[in-house]
């Protein structure tokens, strides 16, 4: 449960959303998706920066699974050079994961993407495609969400796989209760307000 000033429990499956007062570049006004949080530390992908470049040229087959766009997303400032698929699979109960899937919560999970394609073409509903993620150590991430640099939010089903991704800050702010819903309003860049 998020109180006005959104601050929600961290655990897998939650939203991270940049505050105005988070100073990284890295991390300006966005929203990342919460994959692994445990005493060890935390995972996390931004899901609002796509780039220009088809998942199809990096990584060919798994083009037909995407959710739209079909592009690959800057995960975060960690680990760019590799790549991390995020996807939706049918809720099954009592089934067992497929093949090159390791459900991460509810009916999401991680693709493991040397799996061969036809392995999981019939299975994946909708998948997304990171270059990079974003990691905190031990206390870390707990550290920043007292000092106020993020709002933790509950997941809504349409966040991860957005059609218009670049206004997904926004629209999880405004969505949100009290003071967090007037956030969205404000400009990149104040000083044009």
């Amino acid at each position: 449960m998020a109180d006005g000033a959104g601050r929600t429990s961290l655990r897998s499956g939650r939203l991270l959303v940049a505050t105005p007062r988070l100073a990284d570049p890295n991390f300006e006004r966005t929203v990342v998706l919460l994959l692994d949080h445990d005493e060890s530390g935390s995972l996390g992908v931004v899901l609002n920066r796509p780039s220009p470049v088809p998942v199809g040229e990096v990584l060919p087959g798994w083009g037909g699974m995407l959710g739209m766009p079909e592009v690959l997303f800057h995960g975060g400032p960690v680990g760019t050079d590799s790549a991390l698929a995020v996807a939706e699979i049918p809720a099954a109960e009592g089934e067992e994961d497929p093949v090159g899937f390791r459900r991460l919560f509810d009916h999401l999970g991680i693709v493991d993407l040397d799996t061969p394609t036809e392995l999981l073409e019939d299975v994946i509903v909708r998948m997304r495609v990171f270059a990079g993620y974003a990691g905190w150590g031990e206390g870390q991430l707990a550290a920043e969400v007292e000092e106020g640099s993020w709002y933790v939010v509950p997941l809504e089903d349409d966040d991860l796989f957005a059609i218009g991704p670049e206004g997904l800050w926004a629209r999880v702010l405004r969505r949100q209760a009290g003071e967090l819903a007037w956030v969205s309003t404000r400009p990149a860049d104040p000083t044009m307000n």
